[in-house]
């Protein structure tokens, strides 16, 4: 809502200030210095990037538009399954453990927190770590190195669209430039015709100028913006399993080791202390109720 909102602002003021200095919209609207600027800059970025990148960079977009961020439900899924997961540890055997990271779809752990189930890598990634902790061999500090290591290595590959789409913004007001001289030379071709009809392909040609700057400044620099916040917040649940699982390794209870994990959510983001016990005797407790 908030990209639609300033995408409304942005051009509501740059077409209103412009009408209101008497400016005619008709100038302004010139689809081939759109297909020079736009198909340049399409180009550039499918040249830059594999086709895994390109892709990602239309969902993170999505995501973005979306504001596809954790909601407080993501974050209690987390803290329930894990909680569910170390009560096992201390209590269950390594079979009974076993059977809920081998196969989490079947699990009833895993089955109580469809938004952790519908993240198949936030899923592995738990599964991973648990299967390691019960393997016993491993220190805490150890499997803490590892965790940072996998962590910064996520978010670096959920971060490509973000370099991706503010790469391709730099480019554009080079790239409008571009079209603006090719303007420039379409004028020149034309240097007899009266002063009225050079003046229209001049201005023609300097509209492809300002739509490189608007392209980059105005549009693709905010969406890498937002898609960079989208994607760092949804990157904070590796975190919080990160921080949980350690605190419950260097020997804390269950209990405990998920304040370590809500420690790590934002202040006006994280669930209450009561919204967490509450999650730990009844998992999905609101979803059930829906």
């Amino acid at each position: 809502m908030n990209i639609v909102i300033g995408l409304v602002i942005t051009f509501g003021c740059i077409l209103g200030g412009f009408m209101a200095m008497g400016g005619h919209l008709d100038v302004l609207v010139q689809p081939f210095e759109l297909v020079i600027i736009g198909g340049a800059g399409l180009g550039g970025f499918i040249m830059s990037n594999p086709m895994k990148v390109v892709k990602d960079s239309g969902k993170a977009l999505g995501e973005a538009f979306k504001f596809a961020v954790p909601k407080e439900r993501h974050y209690l899924d987390v803290l329930g399954v894990l909680y569910g997961l170390m009560r096992d540890l201390r209590t269950k055997s390594r079979n009974e453990i076993e059977a809920h990271i081998d196969n989490p779809e079947e699990s009833s752990i895993f089955q109580t927190a469809p938004s952790v189930l519908k993240n198949k890598e936030l899923t592995a990634f738990i599964c991973d770590y648990v299967r390691l902790i019960i393997i016993g061999n491993a220190r805490s500090h150890e499997i803490e190195a590892l965790m940072d290591e996998e962590i910064e290595t996520i978010l670096y590959d959920k971060l490509k669209p973000y370099n991706a789409i503010t790469a391709m913004g730099d480019s554009f007001p080079a790239i409008g430039i571009v079209a603006a001289v090719l303007g420039v030379i379409k004028a020149m071709g034309k240097i007899n015709e009266p002063p009225a009809v050079l003046g229209g392909l001049i201005g023609a040609a300097l509209v492809g100028t300002m739509l490189g700057i608007l392209l980059s400044y105005s549009i693709c620099n905010p969406l890498a913006s937002q898609v960079k916040i989208v994607r760092s917040k949804q990157h904070r649940l590796y975190v919080i399993v990160k921080q949980t699982l350690i605190a419950y390794m260097n020997g804390s209870v269950p209990q405990v080791a998920l304040e370590y994990g809500r420690k790590t959510i934002s202040g006006y983001e994280r669930p209450s202390i009561d919204a967490v016990e509450q999650e730990m005797m009844n998992p999905g407790g609101d979803q059930k109720a829906a």
